[in-house]
């Protein structure tokens, strides 16, 4: 019994300090372009995590820049209804996410198409800002065009110390205004991983440790990939949970292109959040009640 006790033990010590050695971000801030209002709702699961993982890691002031519906036209297979949903959809999913995990009050998390001019100035300043101590990585989770459009209103030697990290060819290739080559004509640095959906987008009983879990926090972030799997655009969700975009901040706050990890997995996720909630267990809700007066 002693064994197994000292053993159980060491095993608990090795997980926290493989979660305490995995987060190791580079210097500089970080900014997310996404999308979700295009035929693919993975970005909702994406977003909920995204957000989950930089507060985890205690990055959230890093967080400079956060945009979602960038996809600029819409595409034939989604309706005019069902693209106004998936906007108020991921509007919910930044916000509400944002508000549970906590941290996120210095941001604005812009619409793109229904904030355009707001969202660029936003990402443009961002750019603006960036020097060779304080780079700017830009997680291209959509179309590339709004941040093509940021980089043409900033000055061009801002633009070294750009970096934008992509995973997947879809989303470089699908811009109705701006081409990936475009982007890299503008002299930012192109930070390539492996497609995240590979380990990220799995049978949705892998995330039943989210769906079961007792706190809230978790419930949330599996119920918003939840509707990305209950969606009626496409069929391709279907018994998936989806956070393959996520993969990129895992990259990223796992140390990027020093050594960060380039095929993130469900459980890199589930080590990481459940650590944080381990850590910091949910507050009770509610006010409190006032004691009457005897």
């Amino acid at each position: 019994m002693k064994k197994r006790i000292l053993l159980t033990l060491i095993l608990l010590l090795c997980v926290h300090y493989y979660i305490a050695q995995t987060i190791n971000p580079p210097i500089g801030r970080i900014a997310i372009v996404a999308d979700g209002n295009s035929p693919d709702p993975d970005d909702l699961g994406g977003t909920a995590i995204s957000i989950a993982l930089i507060k985890a890691a205690g990055l959230e002031d890093r967080l400079v820049h956060y945009s979602h519906s960038c996809d600029l036209v819409r595409d034939d297979r989604i309706s005019e209804k069902a693209e106004k949903e998936r906007h108020h959809l991921m509007q919910v999913a930044c916000d509400m996410t944002a508000r549970r995990w906590n941290g996120f009050k210095h941001l604005t998390f812009f619409d793109a198409i229904w904030q355009k001019e707001e969202t660029i100035n936003d990402l443009a300043w961002a750019i603006q800002s960036s020097t060779k101590d304080n780079p700017l990585w830009i997680i291209e989770a959509g179309e590339p065009d709004i941040i093509g459009m940021a980089l043409q209103k900033t000055a061009k030697e801002k633009h070294k110390y750009v970096k934008v990290i992509t995973h997947h060819p879809a989303n470089d290739n699908a811009g109705d205004f701006y081409k990936w080559q475009e982007i890299l004509d503008f002299g930012i640095e192109e930070v390539r991983i492996p497609d995240q959906n590979i380990k990220l987008k799995v049978p949705i009983v892998q995330w039943d440790w989210a769906k079961s879990h007792t706190d809230s926090r978790i419930q949330l972030i599996w119920t918003i990939g939840k509707l990305a799997e209950v969606d009626d655009v496409v069929k391709f969700q279907k018994g998936k949970w989806d956070c393959s975009d996520a993969g990129m901040i895992l990259y990223w706050i796992t140390g990027a292109n020093n050594n960060g990890l380039k095929q993130g997995t469900v459980e890199d996720v589930k080590s990481i959040l459940l650590n944080y909630i381990k850590e910091n267990p949910e507050k009770p809700r509610g006010p409190k009640r006032k004691k009457k007066k005897k």
